[in-house]
């Protein structure tokens, strides 16, 4: 975060019931915000970020020329409970690391509507958009509050969480807890499982956000690629705290549209309730949210366009990173003209 960056601001809710009835104490919600918001309060745009991210996880869409430019929108880019910046295992003064309670992506949705509707006084959103876990809590604003938002923008996203992603993040946990340093979760802050968090680092942004095609592409020389694990566990291990990044992966893990309160489990169902124009764009060859799940949700969400970010030279999950200007002239391009659309050319912003 930088000294240009907008400010950090955060938004008390007090005590913070979750959707199992358990309740996270003293809880504020983290957010920055990019423009300004107008007199009717009709450019507005929520932004909701990935697993392990922050409100910077999609900032290749946000400036100007770009398409969501804080010359027309207003943009208020959320933390996600767990981030470390909002109410988390690893900054609660009351419930720290595993007296925190478990919460899910829903919860998650409920926080950033009290945000909008209590702080700012909004009753209808633009957008909301978001990348990876982003995206999943993008549908899931759909189907919980489907007359609060005109479009959606959900990029890499899942509407469940399948097996496959499960048994990634399972092995991706058991590679922090099997570090003798974990201690349970109750590892002291200036302690944490380093060794645990490198294999976590290397293994999720050196492997698993790639694809074989992206890797032989920048590594011809195969051994390469062993130098380039160690930058990316030597930059990334710190970037989250450990117990942070296991209990959103496992509101990751939980997942599922189709258990929204009303639904009875019946995911096609809630995906058919959306009301709000959608636009997908997903990864070609995703190893961490498999395109198809992306795909079948296009298929029953009622008002959908469906994009594939990059079917010639795939990069997986990591073409909803911002990582390559290829992908982000694509998605800004796409996402522009979509939200060109869906205020009839500014028109619904005055």
């Amino acid at each position: 975060h930088g000294p240009g960056d907008p400010p950090h601001q955060s938004h008390s809710l007090g005590d913070f019931r979750l959707e199992s009835g358990e309740v996270i104490r003293d809880f504020s919600i983290s957010y920055v915000t990019h423009g300004t918001l107008n007199a009717n309060k009709s450019n507005a745009i929520l932004m909701v970020t990935a697993i392990g991210g922050n409100h910077h996880r999609i900032d290749y869409l946000i400036g100007p020329g770009r398409a969501l430019d804080p010359s027309k929108y207003f943009i208020i880019a959320t933390d996600a409970i767990g981030n470390g910046l909002t109410t988390s295992p690893s900054n609660s003064k009351t419930q720290a690391r595993m007296q925190f309670p478990k919460f899910n992506l829903r919860d998650m949705v409920s926080s950033q509507q009290r945000l909008v509707s209590e702080k700012f006084g909004i009753r209808k959103l633009v957008t909301v958009i978001g990348a990876s876990m982003g995206g999943m809590q993008a549908l899931q604003w759909g189907v919980s509050h489907p007359d609060m938002m005109d479009s959606l923008v959900p990029i890499i996203p899942l509407g469940r969480t399948p097996a496959w992603t499960t048994g990634i993040l399972e092995m991706l946990r058991q590679s922090i807890m099997t570090d003798a340093k974990w201690q349970g979760g109750n590892y002291p802050a200036n302690d944490p499982p380093e060794k645990g968090m490198r294999l976590w680092a290397g293994w999720l942004s050196g492997v698993i956000v790639r694809t074989p095609v992206y890797q032989e592409s920048q590594y011809p020389n195969a051994q390469d690629a062993i130098a380039y694990l160690k930058g990316m566990q030597d930059g990334g291990w710190r970037r989250m705290d450990a117990v942070d990044w296991i209990y959103q992966s496992w509101a990751y893990d939980a997942h599922n549209v189709g258990t929204t309160p009303g639904f009875n489990g019946d995911y096609h169902r809630a995906l058919k309730s959306i009301k709000a124009k959608t636009l997908i764009l997903a990864g070609t060859t995703d190893l961490l949210n498999p395109e198809y799940e992306a795909k079948e949700a296009a298929r029953y969400i009622p008002d959908v366009r469906y994009v594939a970010i990059n079917e010639r030279r795939p990069l997986g999950h990591l073409s909803g990173a911002g990582a390559t200007a290829p992908e982000n002239e694509l998605q800004n391009r796409e996402i522009g003209a979509f939200l060109e659309l869906v205020t009839d050319r500014g028109r619904k912003l005055q």
